[in-house]
């Protein structure tokens, strides 16, 4: 968690940052081979040095991004958990739960579907 010290000390609203904190310490108690990262002001999680997750904190929600092809592989299951989502990204609004169960499902397809990427990003 140390990575992500500043990062959760600049969330002003307490309740926020202790979710915050609650989300990324479930990756890595989760996922200890991912690499936590700071990359443009926003944690995020590596594996071989590809992106497999990151996180943002808004006004109203948790912004969680699997890039793309996480979302698209996903919209069902977005759908029926009602959470709201882009192209890239995906919110939890601070008074739903978070459903470690989709958030795991997320992260084992970018895991594996990116296994033998070897830059950040996909070229999508």
């Amino acid at each position: 968690m140390e990575t992500f010290e500043s990062y959760l000390f600049s969330i002003i609203n307490p309740e926020y940052r202790s979710r915050m904190r609650d989300v990324l310490e479930w990756v890595i108690d989760t996922y200890p081979n991912l690499e936590p990262l700071m990359k443009w002001d926003k944690p995020m999680f590596a594996d071989h040095g590809t992106f497999i997750i990151g996180f943002s904190v808004a006004k109203h929600h948790i912004s969680i991004s699997p890039e793309a092809a996480g979302i698209a592989q996903f919209t069902d299951d977005l759908d029926a958990v009602g959470y709201t989502y882009t192209d890239g990204l995906f919110r939890i609004r601070w008074n739903k739960p978070v459903h470690y169960d989709l958030l795991k499902k997320m992260i084992d397809f970018n895991i594996e579907d990116k296994a033998d990427f070897t830059k950040f990003w996909r070229e999508e």
